[in-house]
């Protein structure tokens, strides 16, 4: 039993030593370190910012006329809208809730994706085949006019029907990643000797084949973060999204768009805090890709992207 067990410490030793290494390129990463700072800030803005404005008696819901669609002032540092709401404590409530479609979507995508994957990948032969001919026919479908039909169809604007389904259509590319994980750990010495030593399928899975597989999961879903986000606010664009009274980074940028000629101030605020994010999440799933992931790692060194010691 000892002997078997010393390839499974082994490989933990080493991946311990491969998350250790990681971790300390991607904390001197030259993109990603500053991305994942700025992503914090935002999302400690959005949590804590409308608290602190509603303590000084300015909130995104009291309708002022008196003082609707005024230009950014000290007052009111992003303006106001057509209705006198003060517009950066409404872009910081709509950027809770779009972060939070974004990161509940990408996590149910996730769960599904990394499942799907790992069981067609272990399974094998036909069930492999079965699972993956699916994987391909949905990719077919046109993901957000498959959203659209049946947001319409079932007339419903619910947050919860809109992470269902941007999760239930993001999770193709993330089973075809873990099944190509899997498909080259399954038979890896580690795996063997815990196959030999009596451990059962779901703790081979578990417990040695994703922690291993782990580094391309998670840069993808980091990727797919800023994806998931501007999907919820295209339907948010078409209708289809959050709805009134509640406002997303979506609904801000389509109310602003029918009027950035009068007050342009509407769109360029949540635009910017939207273009922010998305390209803060593009740059540390770059970093976690040349941290993560060895073959990407000396490409960026190849083309001088290491980052800097």
């Amino acid at each position: 039993m000892t002997a078997a067990r010393s390839p499974w410490r082994a490989a933990w030793a080493r991946l311990h030593r491969h998350r250790r290494a990681a971790w300390a390129r991607l904390h001197r990463h030259r993109r990603a370190a500053p991305s994942a700072a700025l992503l914090a800030l935002i999302v400690l803005a959005c949590v804590v910012g409308p608290w602190i404005a509603g303590a000084f008696g300015v909130d995104a819901t009291t309708i002022d006329v008196m003082r609707g669609a005024s230009p950014p002032s000290r007052a009111h540092w992003a303006g106001t809208d057509t209705l006198g709401r003060d517009m950066l404590v409404r872009i910081l409530v709509g950027g809770r809730i779009a972060l939070g479609v974004a990161a509940v979507a990408t996590v149910i995508a996730a769960v599904i994706g990394v499942s799907w994957g790992a069981i067609a990948a272990y399974a094998g032969g036909r069930v492999d085949g079965a699972m993956m001919r699916l994987v391909d026919a949905l990719y077919g479908l046109p993901t957000v006019v498959f959203v659209i039909v049946v947001m319409s169809s079932l007339g419903t604007r619910s947050l919860l029907a809109l992470f269902l389904l941007i999760g239930g259509i993001s999770w193709l590319t993330l089973a075809r990643i873990t099944r190509g994980q899997v498909l080259l750990l399954k038979h890896r010495e580690f795996v063997e000797a815990a196959r030999a030593a009596g451990a059962p399928p779901a703790r081979l899975v578990l417990r040695h084949l994703l922690p291993n597989a782990a580094g391309p999961i998670i840069i993808y879903a980091t990727l797919a973060l800023p994806q998931t986000m501007l999907v919820e606010a295209l339907l948010s664009f078409l209708g289809l999204g959050v709805q009134a009274p509640l406002a997303s980074w979506g609904t801000l940028v389509t109310e602003g768009s029918s009027q950035i000629v009068v007050y342009p101030w509407l769109l360029v605020g949540p635009s910017a805090a939207m273009a922010v994010t998305v390209l803060a999440l593009n740059f540390l799933g770059d970093g976690l890709r040349d941290t993560l992931d060895p073959a990407a790692s000396a490409t960026a060194a190849a083309r001088g992207l290491r980052p800097r010691p």
